[in-house]
């Protein structure tokens, strides 16, 4: 199964980004041999809409689950549509996370943990 977990930089050994829509990068992380690959985010920048964007682009990707900090409503929203879990209160390495995931340590969120804007510079 293919997770997907927020992260601050490139790699298993990256620390989990508090942030979903506007994170640094997303890795996406094969649960069968935990092998991964990373992508810049291409909405962390974006004027408004990162947490939809980021969504889609996830979705898109395959993943089936995600891992972050933190999830706003228009990303929830637009990633249970999409038929993604969303699991909030990951922190540590991308790596620790996955593995957390797998040993059941986490439980699905029943909803955004954060309010909309979250994340985005003042």
């Amino acid at each position: 199964m293919k997770l997907c977990i927020s992260s601050q930089a490139e790699g298993l050994k990256a620390q989990v980004d508090p942030r979903f829509g506007r994170c640094q990068y997303f890795v996406f992380v094969e649960t069968d041999n935990m092998s991964s690959e990373s992508f810049q985010n291409p909405s962390v920048q974006a004027g408004g809409g990162a947490g939809i964007q980021s969504a889609k682009f996830i979705a898109d990707k395959g993943a089936k689950v995600v891992l972050t900090g933190n999830c706003g409503p228009n990303a929830f929203q637009t990633l249970q549509v999409a038929g993604v879990k969303v699991i909030t209160g990951a922190s540590g390495t991308i790596e620790d996370a996955a593995k957390a995931y797998l040993a059941g340590k986490f439980k699905e969120s029943a909803g955004p943990n954060v309010g909309s804007k979250f994340g985005m510079s003042s």
